[in-house]
């Protein structure tokens, strides 16, 4: 056998065999991540949006002579706090509150992220020195520090909290519309538009987002759970929506110092719900970037 005959072996049918495995442990790798984000994500999000019509006890309004009870009492299946308020009820209907804050937050930062990546790439010169100025000195800022700052500046409400978390988050959006958009502007069909005469705004829009809002949408998704997680801390400080309402954030404020008493509930169950959620959100969010590659490397 010559010298030549292995690498030309590696690289004929053993090697596109070995290829093809690989490929196929990476599409199983990353189904597998898709259902089990999928199912912890849906095991947190579905029965909070079915909050308001399951049979719950009024989230706002106690018992005292039911405070105090462990998960699995009679009438309540995760306990009750010291006012005697269902722990269930309350962690439902404020993961109604921070799923709502968080899915407002993520669309308005990835509206302003795609925007502005989006013209930053496609025009450069001085817009993308202006915009790539901004993103270095946003993410150079301590951020929940700045959080805290605007959200005592202009008080503790649901539409500050959106607008500060959508502000916080634009840039991760941004630097990878960016990216992108430097590649395509370098294909054909964006020569071609321009010799069409068409102009630059509609070439965006119209030609190159739509080529890469499948890549950014993951992206944007994947920040829910950071937005989720910023909202429960602002409300943990203090910061957030304020009481008697609840968050998931808050709820843990309030049973933080019954844990060490043996309340462990108190805290354990919201900050599970959160960890769920996260972890959901970040497998799914995995899963729907491989699966995004493995269909931008079949079509490119």
């Amino acid at each position: 056998m010559s010298d030549t005959a292995l690498p030309r072996t590696a690289a004929g049918p053993a090697g596109r065999l070995l290829r093809r495995s690989a490929a196929a442990r990476k599409a199983r790798y990353s189904t597998v991540k898709m259902w089990v984000g999928a199912f912890c994500t849906t095991l947190v999000v579905l029965p909070v949006l079915l909050a308001r019509v399951l049979p719950l006890p009024d989230p706002l309004r106690g018992d005292l002579n039911a405070s105090h009870l462990a998960p699995f009492s009679a009438g309540h299946l995760l306990g009750t706090d010291p006012n005697g308020r269902d722990l269930l009820s309350r962690i439902l209907f404020g993961g109604q509150t921070s799923l709502l804050i968080g899915f407002l937050a993520i669309i308005l930062s990835g509206l302003v992220g795609v925007v502005a990546g989006a013209t930053a790439g496609y025009l450069g010169g001085w817009v993308d020195s202006v915009i790539s100025r901004l993103l270095e000195a946003q993410m150079s800022l301590p951020l929940l520090l700045m959080l805290l700052l605007v959200v005592a500046l202009f008080g503790p409400s649901v539409p500050v909290i959106t607008l500060v978390i959508a502000l916080a988050q634009w840039p991760e959006p941004a630097r990878l519309t960016r990216a992108l958009v430097l590649v395509e502007r370098e294909k054909p069909y964006v020569a071609a538009a321009q010799v069409l005469g068409l102009r630059k705004p509609t070439i965006i829009v119209r030609h190159i987002i739509p080529n890469i809002l499948s890549q950014t949408l993951v992206v944007v998704f994947l920040l829910l759970a950071q937005a989720v997680l910023l909202e429960s801390a602002l409300s943990f400080l203090g910061a957030g929506v304020q009481r008697p309402y609840p968050t998931w954030g808050g709820i843990i404020s309030d049973g933080r110092e019954l844990f060490v008493t043996g309340e462990w509930w108190l805290v354990t169950i919201p900050g599970l719900a959160i960890a769920l959620l996260v972890v959901g959100v970040n497998l799914l969010g995995d899963g729907l970037r491989d699966r995004v590659r493995r269909a931008k490397a079949v079509t490119g």
